[in-house]
């Protein structure tokens, strides 16, 4: 597995990376053995739906401005996946032609693979050469994991602001570099 092959998305990558983001999700922020953050289930449902379905992530994947890529398996199964594009983040100083890493997402089995790191790479990479300002990124308040990852790389915490799951609000940091 850790000869995965990072990728740009294609368009018929959406009903995997969809499943790939909705489990990722469920197994980081839902499961017992990840955050187990209590979402009521109708607000889980509704954000998996809004944010996952082969639809919604077929739209995302033909967003302007916005890039995707996948690490792949020999075999074609995805991995994990990284998402970035103009910045949507709720700070004064935040602007729409200055990039933000939308998702970074590694699925379970391939955690420790150094997967995440190569797509962070590569997003951060990509991010510098289309950005006309700082790069940001948004990390919910409860991963430490993560927000070291990112602060490793350069990126402070400048922010707070609520990332709705449904109706329920995670409380998620933002982070800017640069």
């Amino acid at each position: 597995m850790t000869d995965a092959l990072i990728r740009p998305a294609r368009p018929d990558d959406a009903a995997a990376l969809g499943a790939l983001g909705r489990q990722t999700f469920i197994d980081t922020f839902v499961a017992a053995d990840g955050f187990a953050i209590p979402y009521p289930a109708d607000d889980l449902s509704t954000f998996l739906e809004a944010s996952f379905s082969p639809q919604a992530t077929a739209r995302k994947l033909e967003e302007p401005g916005a890039a995707w890529w996948v690490a792949e398996q020999a075999d074609g199964a995805l991995l994990a996946f990284a998402n970035a594009g103009p910045n949507t983040l709720p700070h004064p100083e935040a602007r729409p032609s200055q990039m933000e890493l939308r998702r970074l997402y590694v699925g379970k089995a391939a955690q420790g693979l150094g997967l995440g790191t190569r797509l962070l790479t590569q997003a951060l990479d990509w991010m510098a050469t289309h950005s006309d300002g700082p790069l940001w990124i948004g990390v919910w308040s409860g991963n430490l994991k993560a927000q070291k990852l990112y602060a490793g790389h350069g990126f402070e915490k400048v922010g707070d602001y609520q990332y709705p799951v449904g109706a329920w609000l995670d409380d998620e940091f933002i982070l800017r570099r640069g």
